[in-house]
């Protein structure tokens, strides 16, 4: 019985891998023009991003670039010493905190209350016209967009103009540290929410409509019909959007930083990214740059392992299962 036991379990173990190779050849035959598109985009993902990983080297070394990596001193965990006694580095970790904290309350859920909006207008044509007005923004660079709220809000834009002319003072709202945070979400919003909203759109979509059918039969409104159907239908895509956003949560714009920077001040201004720009790269100590990008870059995959767990933890897949 247990020579028996043993082949069955011997024939199972062979077979196993043999059904797996081939159903790998029967979706690789069926796939390949999907996987053939993919390969530019991972190209791309490998040159720019896994690439440059091998200079995070820099962050351990005392880096010339005379003498590059190879004959460059190593000084361990020096540049790390520094960075965490350098009180301008901590000043920028906290506005770094506060500026993805009023963005993820602020401008979170925008797409979310958007895509739900759009999607309750009966009109397609209309629904179309209005996506495509709010999903313009996005293809507009940091520099245009920093234009036009300088034109709509800076000292001597449309909203100053207003107030002088009724004698009403002036509020520089582009050059105050106070409103800097709501100032920079403003701008993520105006620039950003309209890409958001496809996913949630896709997500809404695949919702089965026979279940607003459904609750409308039974009396339910359009308020209880969202709350009980269209949110639940949306969680999983939440969750997955919730945990990259977390998972990308220090990084809040590099380019948006760095255009703002000298006219808000420093001290509201300056972000992780900015600070390893100006005090790695623009003062040539590129080790101490590195050492502030790898800070970063452990923090973010920490809270991005913390947020896909807080996903399994509401029953949803998140970015990867467990």
């Amino acid at each position: 019985m247990t020579t028996l036991l043993q082949s069955e379990k011997t024939v199972r173990s062979e077979v196993r891998p043999a059904r797996a190779r081939s159903q790998l050849r029967t979706h690789l035959r069926r796939d390949w023009p999907l996987l053939l598109m993919t390969v530019p985009v991972i190209v791309l993902l490998v040159v720019f991003a896994y690439v440059p990983m091998v200079g995070s080297v820099m962050a351990f070394q005392s880096y010339s670039v005379y003498t590059g990596f190879t004959d460059s001193p190593w000084v361990g965990l020096a540049n790390f010493e520094a960075l965490l006694g350098d009180p301008l580095f901590w000043q920028a970790f906290e506005n770094t905190l506060v500026i993805s904290a009023v963005q993820l309350v602020l401008f979170f859920p925008v797409p979310i209350a958007l895509a739900i909006l759009l999607n309750s207008i009966l009109s397609s044509r209309i629904r179309a016209v209005v996506q495509s007005i709010v999903y313009l923004p996005h293809f507009f660079s940091w520099v245009l967009v920093v234009t036009l709220f300088q034109q709509m809000l800076g000292g001597a834009g449309a909203l100053n103009t207003f107030l002088r002319g009724h004698d009403l003072g002036v509020w520089d709202i582009m050059t105050d540290p106070a409103t800097f945070k709501y100032l920079v979400t403003a701008q993520a919003v105006w620039k950003e929410a309209g890409w958001g909203i496809i996913v949630f759109l896709a997500a809404i979509a695949a919702i089965n409509q026979n279940l607003y059918e459904a609750a409308t039969v039974d009396g339910a409104g359009r308020w209880r019909r969202m709350w009980h159907i269209t949110l639940p239908g949306m969680r999983g895509v939440i969750m997955l959007m919730l945990v990259l956003r977390l998972g990308n949560a220090l990084t809040v714009g590099f380019e948006q930083m760095l255009i703002q920077r000298d006219g808000v001040g420093r001290d509201a201004a300056e972000v992780l990214d900015t600070f390893a720009f100006y005090y790695g790269v623009v003062n040539n100590n590129f080790s101490y740059g590195a050492a502030a990008g790898l800070f970063k870059g452990i923090l973010s995959l920490v809270l991005i392992v913390a947020a896909n767990k807080l996903a399994h933890a509401f029953g949803e897949d998140g970015l990867y299962r467990r």
